[in-house]
């Protein structure tokens, strides 16, 4: 069960521009103990308490139900600065937003108004159970409902996931439902050793006679899903763009930071301090275009993504297609660029820099760890076949 799951007082009707400011302030307090942070690799139990007090989980619902009321442009602005202060909170709170909004797509419209209603006058954090390389989870009719038994060997915020979308084979079929983790037989493990994002929570998760009813389940179990339902491929591959590029930021303005108190000039450099080192000022510079490019192209496809989520249940598979092949593209060039400037960073600092004590090799153990998530190269193969042979993304929780 969520050690999460208590009430929390909601920000209502919270502005665009306190949410914002609220963001960068809980970025720079994670930026300030992101190296202890990591070392001890917990679950961020305090964190997301921390984003639940500040509303920043409802930024994305509507106003009428207490929320802010933004779109996913903002809200992937939003994952993007709290990634700068730690990677792994960027991930959760951008994970959040497309797991709890991915009810109002899937579910019949009292069912979505339920949940989401319930979701901000209880500020409650959304995981998912989902893998489909892992499939590992079954139901089975028991009484008037069912029973959940089975493992996910990873689970992104297993521990601190109020509610979580879920699949599972159910008579020779995959069905999906919402379902919250206060139920009984629900059970995170502490397993999650991998050398980055250490905070994500990731552990396995496990169910044991785990009680679901008729209600938890997505509308029309049995049929294809809606194309509308399909955007939270597009939009969770958008969330990894733009916590990628908060990343890289944050290494950047961390190196930034150090060659101004720290570095020192090389011998021959000729100049008195690092900071008027020509080969630093190029490397700064280089790094500082590459990211404006990314997150300009980045921002764009958000604008596309959400230009065709807006037209809700008149999207077409088409329109669907050409916003999802802006969002790949946008996710193969955040790869290679958050990977390049993440292991790059020391060209600026120098030896002294990687001593343990600063950390700085998290930025590239955070981006490295999370982009084997799926292969970049089958992202650009994607967008290839859009460009060359108008075949639109196949859909799937993976494209």
């Amino acid at each position: 069960m969520s050690q999460s799951n208590v009430l929390f007082a909601t920000n209502r009707n919270t502005s665009r521009e306190d949410l914002f400011s609220r963001a960068e302030a809980i970025s720079a307090d994670l930026s300030r103990r992101a190296a202890e942070l990591d070392r001890e690799g917990r679950p961020p139990l305090a964190e997301i308490v921390k984003l639940k007090n500040s509303g920043l989980l409802n930024a994305l619902h509507a106003p009428e139900t207490g929320g802010g009321g933004l779109d996913w442009v903002d809200g992937l602005k939003l994952t993007r600065i709290l990634a700068r202060g730690e990677s792994s909170i960027g991930q959760l709170l951008g994970y959040h937003y497309v797991n709890s909004q991915y009810v109002y797509w899937a579910f019949d419209e009292a069912r979505a108004r339920v949940l989401g209603n319930e979701t901000v006058a209880r500020n409650l954090y959304w995981g998912a159970a989902v893998n489909p390389r892992d499939p590992g989870l079954v139901l089975t009719r028991r009484g008037g409902g069912y029973v959940l038994n089975g493992s996910k060997s990873f689970s992104t915020a297993a521990h601190v996931s109020d509610y979580i979308n879920a699949n599972a084979s159910l008579d020779g079929e995959v069905v999906g439902f919402a379902v919250p983790t206060s139920r009984p037989g629900y059970t995170a493990n502490d397993d999650w050793d991998n050398f980055g994002q250490r905070l994500s929570d990731s552990g396995s998760v496990e169910f044991h006679d785990f009680p679901v009813y008729e209600e938890d389940f997505v509308d029309a179990p049995h049929a294809a899903p809606p194309v509308l339902a399909t955007f939270n491929t597009p939009l969770i591959q958008l969330v990894f763009v733009n916590f990628y590029l908060g990343t890289a930021e944050g290494a950047l303005q961390a190196a930034i930071d150090y060659v101004r108190s720290t570095t020192r000039p090389w011998v021959t450099s000729g100049v008195e301090r690092a900071a008027d080192d020509p080969y630093i000022l190029e490397r700064i510079g280089e790094f500082t275009a590459a990211l404006k490019a990314s997150v300009a192209l980045a921002d764009s496809a958000a604008a596309a993504v959400q230009a065709s989520l807006a037209r809700g249940h008149h999207v077409s598979e088409r329109e669907r297609g050409e916003a999802a092949a802006e969002a790949y593209a946008a996710k193969v060039h955040a790869t290679h660029v958050s990977l390049d400037i993440t292991s790059r960073v020391f060209e600026l600092t120098g030896a002294r820099s990687t001593a343990e004590r600063h950390r700085f090799d998290r930025f590239w153990r955070n981006v490295r760890t999370h982009t084997l998530h799926d292969p970049v190269f089958y992202k650009a193969k994607e967008v290839g076949e859009f460009v060359l042979n108008d075949r639109v993304p196949e859909v799937s929780l993976y494209s």
